[in-house]
């Protein structure tokens, strides 16, 4: 596999080759561990496949019910009239069909996003309107500034992605209802709720019922990610029953397979198992999070979704990662250098259990960094700061062997790595990218040790007190007085449609943008008084030998910022001790009378 894995993912239509491309490749019949295609790792149960398995013969031998019976049994399960769903193949399906029935001549949506709505009007010919979410915002989309957008475009449709893929950025039920009623005169609103299940910000987070009511909303599902059976291929889309009528009416009679239809038909048996494994999904997204965010330089976004978004290290390229990781560890992540408004300085990363994460950090460690722990492999210096090009990145791997530089990690580890700003509370030293912000953006003061080249300034006395980092809440109204991220310039951060990039502003409605992580880098330095001017010594002092701190063992505790990424407490989106987001509950539903409506939270419609 190794000689030919940048071919597979050329040879491709899609973002990845099939998970059958790669066990065909890897020449043992077993594909590599799957942190690419986010589905239910959880669900079906072993107990479901081993019911499937023996009733194979007669699943793949017989035609299936036609799609109006598999519709009215999940309609049944989902407690919704079945002249307001329309099931497809697949949801990219539905969107074909939505496309070509009821999107006219422009399509707004908001970048990084799921690329069939990016591509699929293009391929008709359609003009598609692209609102650039800011790298610098956290990819947080303000449903203001979007509709601005599509008034000044003139758009004729909205798309909006909740949670957003890839980055998994959440949207409140009520601001998403105050946006529909603010575009009522547009065509059509498509909200896109694939991966909502696996949110837990709140009780009951769907639009399903607002859809229904109105006249010009479509409401577009998942099953196959919610029920870890993408090959299954079936979703199905909510609105008004002329809506969902116009796209049901041209949908083939036996759009859905005999694998749909008895997976449709034994929910009904299995709902406490399925409202589990959501919960258990929720749990190890806060897990891998925490565990993610200790990377040095890795930034962690955080998501409802049942995927991280992660910006990788100044100087590593996603290409590269994504390679290695999986030549040399067998592990499949998304590279996104190919969707529209992100680049390959950006993966996702699917939530998996702890064992899986387990390996997937061991990769990360000896990809991003060498063999051992800390060897992070920096950019050379070259006066200009640094580039996450192809080319930089395969030079020094291509001088280092992807090991690091020699005995930089010995340096490290042993010796503190003399030079090398330690990472606060650990014996890591920093890459060399954050050693100049700190790993969070602002600038790392000078050790309290080191005297200056020429201290015009009284250095700064050991032990002064230094400003703790706040922990905020995600999506939460931020504390007087706190300063507002401004709007920054990326390189990478592509602007369409003639807009100026956006910062941070406040969100519709009055609301906090949700996910915005905030810039938390180092102890800011204090301000000294001003000292009388010294000689310059002929003979710099030596330099004390720093003691390496003690290695943090545990996740980053709440309030102190990780390495390059979020801290703690913005991972579990928590603004104080005892206000942490509530997890939706895991209750059962045991029976067809009892299983939860189209948001998934156990609401009777």
């Amino acid at each position: 596999m190794a000689d030919n894995v940048t071919s597979l993912f050329r040879g491709t239509a899609a973002h990845s080759p099939s998970m059958a491309a790669l066990a065909r490749e890897g020449g043992d019949g077993s594909g590599p561990v799957d942190f690419c295609i986010p589905c239910n790792p959880y669900f079906p149960t072993p107990a479901m496949f081993e019911d499937m398995a023996a009733r194979l013969r007669d699943i793949i031998t017989y035609y299936p019910s036609s799609a109006d019976t598999i519709t009215a049994e999940l309609c049944n399960l989902l407690q919704l009239p079945p002249q307001a769903v329309a099931m497809g193949n697949g949801s990219t399906e539905l969107i074909t069909w939505i496309d070509h029935l009821l999107v006219r001549e422009s399509l707004a949506v908001p970048v990084p996003t799921f690329g069939r709505w990016t591509d699929q009007p293009m391929e008709t010919g359609k003009r598609v309107d692209m609102f650039p979410l800011q790298e610098s915002g956290g990819f947080a989309l303000d449903l203001a500034h979007y509709a601005e957008f599509i008034r000044a475009r003139g758009t004729r449709v909205a798309v909006i992605c909740n949670p957003n893929n890839p980055d998994g950025g959440f949207l409140p039920k009520h601001s998403l209802v105050q946006f529909m009623d603010a575009m009522a005169d547009l065509d059509l609103i498509v909200i896109d709720e694939s991966f909502l299940e696996f949110a837990d910000a709140e009780a009951e987070p769907s639009v399903v019922q607002e859809a229904m009511l109105r006249p010009n909303v479509v409401v577009l599902r998942s099953l196959g990610k919610n029920f870890g059976l993408h090959g299954i291929r079936f979703g199905y889309l909510v609105a008004n029953p002329s809506l969902a009528g116009r796209v049901r009416s041209m949908l083939p009679k036996w759009n859905l397979n005999s694998f749909a239809e008895h997976v449709v038909f034994m929910l009904k048996e299995h709902g406490a198992e399925y409202a589990q494994s959501l919960h258990q999904v929720r749990r190890d997204r806060l897990d891998m999070a925490s565990q993610l965010s200790s990377l040095p330089g890795l930034t962690v976004y955080p998501s409802q979704g049942n995927f991280l978004f992660v910006r990788l290290p100044v100087g590593a390229e996603g290409t590269v990662v994504r390679d290695r990781m999986l030549t040399e560890h067998r592990i499949l992540v998304r590279e996104c250098g190919n969707k529209i408004g992100s680049s390959s300085r950006f993966l996702r990363l699917v939530v998996r259990p702890q064992v899986d994460v387990r390996r997937l950090m061991s990769g990360l460690e000896q990809v991003l960094y060498g063999t051992r722990r800390g060897a992070a492999v920096p950019e050379q210096a070259t006066g200009t700061g640094y580039s996450s090009g192809t080319a930089a990145v395969d030079r020094l791997v291509s001088a280092t062997n992807g090991a690091g530089i020699p005995g930089l990690a010995a340096q490290a580890l042993d010796a503190g790595a003399p030079g090398l700003p330690l990472a606060p509370g650990t014996g890591t030293p920093l890459p060399a990218a954050a050693a100049l912000t700190g790993g969070g953006g602002l600038p790392m003061p000078a050790p309290a040790t080191q005297p200056p080249p020429q201290p015009a300034m009284a250095p700064q006395p050991a032990g002064l007190p230094q400003p703790a980092a706040t922990p905020l809440r995600l999506g939460a109204p931020q504390p007087a007085g706190l300063p507002q991220p401004g709007p920054q310039s990326y390189g990478n951060q592509q602007s369409f449609g003639n807009q100026q990039p956006i910062g941070t502003p406040p969100s519709f409605g009055g609301q906090q943008p949700m996910g915005a992580p905030q810039s938390f880098g180092g102890p800011q330095q204090l301000p000294t008084a001003p000292a009388a001017q010294a000689p310059m010594p002929t003979q710099p002092p030596p330099l004390p030998a720093t003691a390496p701190a003690a290695a943090m063992t545990g996740p980053t505790p709440p309030g102190v910022p990780a390495r390059g990424g979020l801290t703690a407490a913005q991972v579990r989106g928590a603004t104080a001790p005892g206000q942490e987001l509530a997890p939706a509950p895991a209750t059962g539903w045991p029976n067809a009378q009892s299983w939860p409506n189209a948001a998934g939270m156990g609401q009777t419609g």
